[in-house]
């Protein structure tokens, strides 16, 4: 594609955002997505004063000269972004996978969303280690947390727990494989002045932590579950594509009666029919039930339709497919 037509398709993108562009920049959204408005393999997310590019488009050599295009005419409209980083999706080196400056020093390391602050570093992983697609979910949990107990399983760099606990819950345990993702959580906490429970930040193994947790007893107000799309470890797989059912089953026994249980896949390939087929052949035995889809937002999903997507998401808006379900004990 032209850079020409590349740019045409970035402002009309750019005008559509409008409303996250005003001061003081600390929000965090999608600029552009690209597989929904024009360009496949291409998207631009903002982070307080930093954008950040993926590049997943499959010819490099083009890429690299659209990308130098785009990075000036971000800068040309976005005057007031003090970094843009780019991260080269199909690069053969890591540096590139998660990210090399082309303009500015450093980017910024914290984001203001409904009121709370959380720690990102850009350069974490191969994404930005806050995702977007899951705001309307934190806004859920603020609304819907105070005085509850909480679990939230693959919690990466905890957003979700920490929405949680912004909306007053009475304990959050967060849950990853990784250490260093959960000591971005706890950074997330202190720039919001909640106290930090050791016990309550586990490094473990999924199916360990939750044989560990039905031992000792504990159960939970809510649990949240957003696995990574697929994972195995010595201890069991995870696996979005096929199991969604089996490890929603492994949870379900440490939610209390008339808890809840938010579930997010974000497996394209699954369709949206296809997910919500799995969790009603669940909600048969009448001990769970569906009550609410959240949407991903808007900017993130994009403003203009081209082309259809990989598989119907519907009733879905987005392939990250959230659920919020009710349980009821025996």
């Amino acid at each position: 594609m032209r850079p020409s037509s590349t740019l045409d398709l970035l402002g009309a993108s750019i005008a559509a955002r409008q409303t996250w562009l005003d001061p003081p920049h600390e929000k965090a959204f999608r600029l552009f997505n690209g597989f929904t408005e024009g360009i496949p393999g291409l998207a631009i997310d903002i982070y307080a004063r930093s954008a950040v590019i993926y590049d997943s488009m499959a010819d490099l050599d083009q890429s690299r000269a659209i990308i130098t295009e785009i990075g000036q005419y971000i800068l040309d409209n976005l005057n007031w972004l003090r970094a843009i980083l780019v991260k080269s999706r199909k690069s053969g080196t890591s540096e590139e996978r998660r990210g090399k400056l082309i303009f500015g020093k450093s980017t910024d390391t914290k984001v203001k969303e409904y009121d709370i602050w959380y720690t990102i570093n850009l350069t974490l992983n191969r994404d930005a280690s806050l995702y977007l697609d899951t705001r309307n979910l934190r806004k859920w949990l603020i609304e819907h947390s105070s005085g509850k107990t909480i679990l939230n399983t693959f919690a990466y760099t905890g957003s979700l727990g920490v929405a949680a606990k912004a909306g007053g819950a009475a304990r959050v345990v967060q849950h990853d494989l990784n250490r260093q993702f959960l000591n971005m959580a706890k950074s997330s906490y202190t720039l919001n002045g909640f106290p930090i429970f050791k016990e309550d930040f586990v490094t473990a193994d999924f199916f360990t932590l939750v044989g560990k947790l039905k031992r000792a007893g504990e159960t939970f107000d809510g649990i949240l579950i957003d696995p990574p799309f697929f994972s195995t470890t010595s201890r069991g797989r995870v696996d979005q594509a096929r199991e969604s059912d089996r490890l929603i089953n492994k949870v379900r026994p440490l939610i209390r009666d008339g808890g809840n249980l938010v579930a997010v896949n974000n497996a394209l390939y699954i369709s949206g029919a296809e997910y919500l087929k799995t969790l009603e052949t669940l909600c048969v035995d009448g001990y769970l039930e569906i009550k609410e889809l959240i949407p991903v937002p808007q900017d993130f999903v994009g403003f203009k339709k081209v082309g259809d997507p990989i598989t119907d998401p519907s009733p879905f808006n987005h392939s990250t497919k959230i659920v919020i379900m009710g349980i009821r004990r025996k």
